[in-house]
């Protein structure tokens, strides 16, 4: 997530002739001596028949990657006095080249061009498909280069190409602030939709309110799954600071929308069953490091499908990410930190069988109870809103159309809430209720003791664990904040704990 401005200096000297680079390339890099050096014969350039070195400082920081084959190759040719060196000293370059010329997008170029900005540096040079995501840096001049000899042309201060002469490569300038905005995260989908399962509607409702994660358990066809595609629709837009964090991510990630720059929705991420740890969590080999699924679902949702077939190894990876808001990969050869704030949303049949009707069930109950236990104790102890889910009756499917709210109409409500819970944390570096640390959340944000009644009863008799009560708080407040009152009361904190519990009302 944090880039690093790298200096790519080019000498020719006598010796056999070659280029000879330094400063810990990997396998991928050591390769784009000959990509460059097919780039810069593609683009109508001599190859200097003599020793070449590229040096890539600092020389004890490991590189990877195809992302400096740009550099390299305006490096070569200011030494070779190809292109004057004084027009390209400063600039920033990123780019893979191809071997006719072209300047191919890569990933991560939203992180390079903020560490460029951090460093001081205000012109960088990224290839014309990522020129949109570079632009979303203020105050930061962008070339997008289309092909090298196109930047050779402006470098040398020519006419650009005549097969590009219909984008000049101008500079652009990043606007100076940033607009959120965006309807829903997957087209088509709406609350309304959903037949009956009025207490799933309020339980979706207080997690988009609060960033409370939420676990459903029904028979299939009971409306799971469909509830949770639509917990999106009734989120506000990323802040442009978060907005940026994730686009960043998927940046890194390589899973940036080419035809959208800035993620602007939270995202939603639902991974196959068959996800192993390193899926969930992010892993892979040497230094190649890559975010898993609770960093692709960072500022958004993560939705497990069919939780008990997961692997109970990857679900146990989740509760360390779910309490601390971030994941560190460590590998022998590095380490690597990805946020991983995410609303996690469990969906689970009640066995494996997934009879629609319990009568029709041929589990016994030790094999209930064995397939349901794969969602660990633990695990389900850092679950705000448990919810048991029944099949709708016939009347719910047939006449609850006209009676079932819009997901607009329910987001305005979760906005005025979150508006709510800002100004109350508004001294705070918290932005959400499920995100108030538990010391926090006891020493200034503790209810009336005459509301506490039910949960110092659960406490007492070992129903509720000091980490259960300090979710049963947070949901509580956010409950508050949709009725539009000042503290928790009596009704609130006796509603969250039975969504904690799980007990249907």
């Amino acid at each position: 997530m944090d880039g690093f401005v790298i200096d790519v200096e080019a000498a020719i000297t006598s010796g056999v002739p070659g280029l000879h680079l330094v400063g810990l390339p990997d396998a991928a890099l050591n390769e784009a001596r000959d990509r460059v050096r097919a780039a810069i014969f593609n683009s109508g350039e001599d190859w200097p028949n003599r020793h070449v070195t590229v040096s890539l400082f600092p020389a004890s920081l490991p590189k990877r990657g195809s992302t400096f084959d740009l550099a390299i190759a305006i490096a070569l040719l200011a030494a070779a006095e190809a292109v004057p060196p004084r027009s390209c000293a400063g600039l920033v370059m990123v780019g893979e080249l191809g071997l006719d010329g072209r300047v191919r997008s890569i990933p991560g170029v939203l992180p390079a061009a903020l560490a460029a900005a951090n460093a001081g540096c205000r012109t960088v040079v990224v290839p014309q498909a990522n020129a949109a995501e570079a632009e979303l840096v203020p105050d930061l001049q962008v070339i997008p280069a289309r092909t090298l000899r196109g930047l050779l042309c402006l470098l040398r201060d020519e006419p650009p190409p005549i097969e590009e002469d219909d984008d000049p490569l101008p500079l652009r300038t990043a606007p100076e602030g940033l607009t959120i905005g965006g309807q829903t995260t997957r087209t088509g989908l709406d609350l309304a939709d959903v037949r009956g399962q009025a207490e799933a509607r309020r339980a979706l409702e207080i997690s988009a309110a609060g960033g409370h994660h939420l676990y459903f358990c029904g028979p299939p066809g009971c409306g799971k799954t469909m509830l949770a595609e639509r917990l999106p629709t009734l989120m506000p837009p990323l802040e442009p600071e978060a907005a940026l964090e994730v686009t960043a991510l998927h940046s890194v990630a390589g899973t940036l929308p080419p035809d959208q720059p800035l993620i602007t929705r939270p995202p939603f991420y639902a991974p196959h069953h068959t996800a192993t740890r390193s899926a969930m969590v992010g892993g892979g080999s040497g230094r190649t490091l890559q975010p898993g699924a609770v960093s692709l679902a960072h500022r958004g949702i993560l939705f497990l499908d069919e939780a008990p077939e997961f692997l109970s190894g990857v679900l146990d990876a989740l509760r360390q990410p779910l309490e601390e808001g971030s994941v560190r990969i460590s590998r022998t050869e590095g380490a690597a930190s990805f946020p991983a704030r995410f609303t996690l949303v469990l969906a689970a049949n009640p066995c494996p069988c997934a009879a629609a009707k319990p009568i029709d069930c041929s589990c016994a109950p030790g094999i209930r109870r064995k397939y349901l236990s794969k969602i660990s104790g633990p695990l389900l102890d850092r679950i705000d809103l448990k919810l048991e889910l029944v099949p709708a009756s016939r009347a719910e499917l047939r006449y609850d159309l006209e009676f079932a709210e819009s997901s607009q109409v329910v987001a305005e409500r979760v906005q005025e809430a979150r508006d709510r819970t800002l100004k109350r944390l508004a001294d705070t570096p918290w932005r959400s209720n499920a995100e108030i640390p538990g010391p926090d959340l006891r020493r200034r944000f503790t209810p009336a003791p005459e509301a506490m009644r039910a949960a110092d009863e659960a406490l007492q008799n070992g129903t509720l664990s000091a980490r259960g009560l300090d979710r049963v708080l947070r949901v509580a407040w956010t409950i508050a904040d949709l009725a539009g009152r000042d503290q928790p009361s009596e009704d609130d904190i006796g509603g969250a704990l039975a969504l904690w519990t799980g007990k249907r009302s």
